[in-house]
C-alpha cells in the first residue's frame, strides 16, 4: 500500500518523563503498516521494521547485508564515515564475517563463561565492599557499573586494566552521537594502535587470553594484524560499554519499581535471577537507535516490497515491546518468560558476547541488592542525566545512598 502520510524523521525522541520506554512515535508506527518509511538526517529514506516477527525474519535473511559499503546503507548521523575499514567483523557479511567471528567464539561459549563466574563474583563482591566503605551518596556508574565489565573484559582479552582510563575515554568518544567525525576517527585510530601494539607484544609474551590467540593467528598467516586489532577494538569497547550501561540502567529501573526490586532482593533462586535478567534485557534495550542493514535483493514481507539497495532499520527496543509477543509489554515483570527478546539482535550477527553479558548481569543482579537491600537513588528520576546523546543508552551517573 502506498504511504501517503508525512514521512517521520528518525531517530525519534523519547517522551519526557518516560526514560525507560521507546519513543511514542515508534509505538504508533507499530500499530500501523508492517513496515514504515522514515527520513534520515541527509534526506534519504529507509524502511523501519517495528514488529518482532519481521525483525527476526529479515535479520536472518541472507539478502539483508550488514556491510555499510553498499549503496543505500542507512547512516543515522552525519559524523559517521559511510564506508571504509570496519571495526571488527560486525559490519561484514559472510563468509568473511563467519571466518573472523569463529576465531573468537571459543572464549564466549557457555561452558567457558561458566568457568569465569567465580572470578566475576569476586570482582563484584570486592567492588561492593569498596562501595559500602566509601562516602554517600556514591555514583554507582563510576564505583560499580563500569568497573565490573571493564575488569572482566580486560582479563578475558589480556588488556592491562591500568589502561582503563585510556580506553574508556576513547570508547566514549566513539559512542557519543555528537562527536565530530575527525575526533571519532582519531579515537578509533588511538584504540586501534593500542590494540595493535598489544597484539604485537603477545607474540613475544603470550598469555592465556584472547589477544594471545589472535596474535598466534597473525603469526600463522590466518589473520592480518589490522583485522586482529580491529577485533580487539570491537571486543574491548562492546565488552564494557554495553554491560556497564545495562547494570546501571537496570538498577535504576528496579529502584523505580520497588515491588520488582524486592523480587531480586529477597530471592536467591537462580531461576528467578535468570528470568529477571531476560526481562530487564527485554524491557531496557540499550541499543536504542536500532540495528541498520541494506537489502541486496527485492524482498516481499507483510504485503510490502523492499527493493534492492533500500536501507533497513531495526529498532529492537520497540520489537521487545510488541504486544503480539509479550503481554502488557510496557510493564516490567521479572516473572515473565522474556527469553525470546531481541536485545542481542538475531541471525548470524547476533551478539557474540551475550553469554558473558548474561553471566555478568546474573552475578550483579543476584548480589548487589541482597548485599545492599536499602539501596535507593539519591535524587529524583527527573534529575538523572540519561544518555540520549550516545549510541549506547544508559545514565551518565547514578547517585545512590543506602
Amino acid at each position: 500500500m502506498q504511504q501517503t502520510a508525512p514521512v517521520p524523521a528518525y531517530p525519534m525522541p523519547k517522551a519526557t518523563g518516560c526514560p525507560f520506554d521507546p519513543p511514542p512515535e515508534l509505538k504508533a508506527l507499530q500499530t500501523g503498516e508492517r513496515l514504515s518509511r522514515v527520513t534520515l538526517w541527509d534526506g534519504s529514506t529507509a524502511w523501519l521494521v517495528t514488529h518482532f516477527a519481521d525483525q527476526r525474519t529479515l535479520l536472518a535473511d541472507d539478502r539483508v547485508s550488514a556491510d555499510r559499503n553498499h549503496d543505500g546503507y542507512p547512516i543515522l548521523q552525519p559524523n559517521t564515515p559511510k564506508a571504509g575499514s570496519p571495526v571488527g567483523f560486525i559490519s561484514m557479511d559472510d563468509p568473511e564475517h563467519s571466518r573472523l567471528r569463529r576465531m573468537v567464539t571459543a572464549p564466549f561459549m557457555i561452558k567457558r563463561v561458566r568457568a569465569m563466574e567465580p572470578g566475576v563474583q569476586q570482582i563484584v563482591d570486592s567492588l561492593i565492599d569498596e562501595l559500602l566503605a566509601g562516602p554517600q551518596p556514591a555514583d554507582l556508574v563510576e564505583a560499580f557499573a563500569l568497573p565490573v565489565p571493564s575488569l572482566v573484559i580486560c582479563q578475558l582479552l589480556g588488556v592491562p586494566y591500568a589502561d582503563h582510563d585510556f580506553f574508556q575515554v576513547n570508547s566514549k568518544a566513539l559512542i557519543r552521537i555528537e562527536t565530530p567525525l575527525e575526533e571519532r576517527m582519531a579515537a578509533r585510530q588511538r584504540l586501534t594502535a593500542y590494540l595493535d601494539d598489544l597484539v604485537g607484544r603477545k607474540v613475544a609474551e603470550p598469555g592465556d587470553d584472547v589477544l594471545t590467540d589472535l596474535a598466534a593467528r597473525v603469526t600463522a598467516g590466518e589473520l592480518t594484524r589490522e583485522d586482529a586489532a580491529g577485533i580487539g577494538v570491537l571486543l574491548l569497547v562492546a565488552g564494557h560499554e554495553t554491560t556497564a550501561n545495562m547494570i546501571a540502567l537496570g538498577t535504576l529501573a528496579l529502584l523505580e519499581n520497588p515491588a520488582q526490586f524486592a523480587v531480586l532482593r529477597d530471592s536467591d533462586d537462580p531461576a528467578v535471577v535468570n528470568s529477571a535478567v531476560e526481562e530487564l534485557l527485554r524491557y531496557l534495550n540499550i541499543t536504542h537507535r536500532g540495528l541498520t542493514r541494506v537489502a541486496l535483493a527485492d524482498i516481499e514481507i507483510g504485503g510490502q516490497t523492499i527493493r534492492a539497495g533500500e536501507g533497513l532499520i531495526f529498532p529492537n527496543d520497540i520489537a521487545n515491546r510488541d504486544p503480539e509477543v509479550f503481554a502488557d509489554p510496557d510493564v516490567l515483570d521479572l516473572e515473565r518468560d522474556a527469553k525470546r527478546h531481541v536485545a542481542f539482535g538475531f541471525g548470524v550477527h547476533q551478539c557474540l558476547g551475550q553469554p558473558l553479558a548474561r553471566m555478568e548481569l546474573r552475578v550483579v543482579y543476584s548480589t548487589l541488592y541482597r548485599r545492599i537491600p536499602t539501596l535507593r537513588a539519591a535524587v529524583p528520576l527527573d534529575q538523572i542525566d540519561f544518555k540520549h546523546d550516545a549510541i549506547v543508552y544508559g545514565v551518565h551517573a547514578l547517585p545512590v545512598v543506602w
